[in-house]
């Protein structure tokens, strides 16, 4: 848990009194506020008892595709299989200028924040897997319909990466550029009509394991979730390494085509790409599996 910082003029820190009287309409024996987490960015975690967790928006960081309100659609879609082990929705709802979700808190630690190797980690990411298939199978009647959910593309995520790349000071140490790498990718993908509603970020920061044993133990944050290719929800875990045992999970049940297989190396070559911009520290690793991804093209 990190500590709360000084707040934005249009973002305070609520009061222990106003957060107990928001979870109480939906929780009324709730007892106690027991931490403030602002590591999530768009949005501010009150930590109640030992169990509970109401998340506010924050006005001044929200971008256009999050959505508290959204978040709460899809955990109403995604509790009826037991499969899928993410918070459990208690209540949503606005209060003046707050809007507001309380949900049960998933059990453990963030796993960006426990060293995991070996079996361990395979496991975890073989879970992930598991759970990813089972969100992407979810019924998608009402996600479609509902219009909270945008439809992003690969061209234009392409797009908004290069920019990104060459607005930014990121040295560019390959000989195509940014431009033409995405031209090549893109020139390269099959057709595919697949779209599912994603959850966006599968990545270590919304995954959470049990730090006493590894084990998994659900998955965060579904307030950015967007419309698109499912094979899109793995290009966050771009190493090989991690590659084999979430392709192993998530094929577990049921195989995939050739096309979520290239899309998927697409999205990687994209997630190496978009790095490079958000963790200039590991630019020179994000470079190394850019070339060696590029190599498939």
């Amino acid at each position: 848990m990190m500590p709360s910082r000084e707040p934005h003029p249009l973002d305070p820190v609520l009061s222990e009194q106003i957060v107990l009287s928001l979870v109480r309409r939906h929780v009324p024996d709730a007892t106690a506020l027991t931490g403030v987490d602002e590591s999530g960015g768009e949005a501010r975690a009150y930590l109640i008892d030992d169990h509970l967790v109401l998340n506010t928006q924050r006005p001044h960081r929200v971008r256009p595709r999050t959505s508290l309100e959204k978040y709460a659609f899809f955990l109403d879609q995604l509790s009826h299989d037991p499969e899928i082990i993410v918070p459990e929705k208690l209540g949503y709802g606005r209060e003046g200028d707050i809007e507001y979700l309380c949900m049960t808190r998933i059990p453990g630690v963030a796993m960006r924040n426990i060293s995991l190797e070996g079996t361990v980690r395979e496991n975890v990411l073989r879970t992930l897997g598991r759970t990813l298939r089972h969100i992407h199978q979810a019924p998608q009647t009402s996600l479609l319909a509902s219009g909270m959910f945008p439809e992003t593309g690969l061209e234009e995520a392409f797009a908004g990466t290069v920019k990104a790349i060459n607005d930014s000071e990121v040295v560019w140490g390959l000989k195509m550029s940014p431009g033409d790498v995405a031209t090549k990718v893109l020139a390269a993908l099959p057709s595919s009509e697949t779209r599912v509603v994603l959850h966006s970020n599968p990545g270590s920061t919304h995954v959470f394991v049990h730090p006493e044993t590894g084990d998994f133990s659900g998955l965060i944050d579904f307030g950015d979730a967007y419309i698109g290719h499912p094979a899109l929800d793995m290009r966050v875990w771009g190493k090989p390494e991690d590659q084999a045992p979430l392709l192993e999970g998530y094929t577990e049940e049921q195989d995939v085509d050739d096309a979520f297989m290239a899309i998927r190396q697409a999205g990687t070559v994209l997630a190496a790409m978009m790095s490079m911009v958000r963790r200039p520290e590991g630019r020179d690793e994000a470079e190394e599996n850019l070339r060696r991804l590029l190599a498939d093209f």
